[in-house]
């Protein structure tokens, strides 16, 4: 796996360097910037990048935009971007073009390195990981009178182990329930949500986008 980081945090874009290549990943390039991220995408095609939402010069959201960019210029690029913060906009505007290869990691939870690794590797292969943190703070946000009030508590369970990136497997065992009970709830879900199996959209990730709106 080819790897490149773009974190204006020296200390931390070493550390995860360091952390990678032990690992024996590739890491092609590491910068600390959006224009030499660019280029390096442009240089090495990696597999992966790991970017920092908030680089110079405003510290605000020049990682995602950079990480839009670069999926542009690479289809197919995975993108797994790092927040020191639960930011719900840059989360949104993350799976908005589509959930395949992205993940929206906080910071923190570069030390717990199974679970880094474990969401890197399912960014890397196709699939979305967002950090349950993330997950679990704009849950505690949305509002009870929002459009998701008719789900269920186990409907939102499975909605939120949805939003992590989790596939109907994962999910039946993080709650100890069958496969055919987790196909069951996500039917009530689409349903609930109003959204028909001829969608054009993605039901799963249209699902989710509600959801982190809220």
């Amino acid at each position: 796996m080819r790897i490149v980081i773009a974190e204006d945090d020296a200390l931390l874009r070493e550390g995860l360097a360091l952390l990678l290549r032990a690992e024996g990943l590739d890491v092609v390039a590491t910068t600390d910037s959006p224009s030499p991220f660019l280029a390096a995408v442009g240089e090495h095609r990696p597999d992966v990048a790991i970017v920092d939402v908030r680089m110079p010069p405003t510290h605000t959201d020049e990682g995602i935009v950079a990480a839009v960019e670069a999926r542009r210029r690479q289809p197919g690029l995975a993108v797994l971007v790092l927040s020191a913060y639960v930011e719900q906009a840059f989360a949104t505007d993350l799976l908005a073009g589509g959930s395949a290869g992205l993940g929206y990691m906080l910071k923190e939870r570069v030390g717990r390195v199974e679970e880094f690794l474990d969401a890197l590797y399912r960014v890397a292969g196709g699939g979305t990981a967002v950090d349950p943190e993330v997950v679990g703070q704009l849950l505690a946000r949305s509002r009870p009178d929002d459009t998701l009030a008719s789900l269920s508590a186990r409907e939102r369970e499975v909605l939120a182990l949805m939003a992590e990136g989790l596939g109907n497997s994962a999910i039946a065992g993080r709650l100890f329930v069958t496969d055919g009970a987790v196909h069951k709830h996500i039917r009530s879900i689409f349903a609930k949500l109003g959204l028909a199996p001829d969608d054009r959209a993605d039901r799963r990730v249209t699902a989710v986008l509600r959801y982190l709106e809220k």
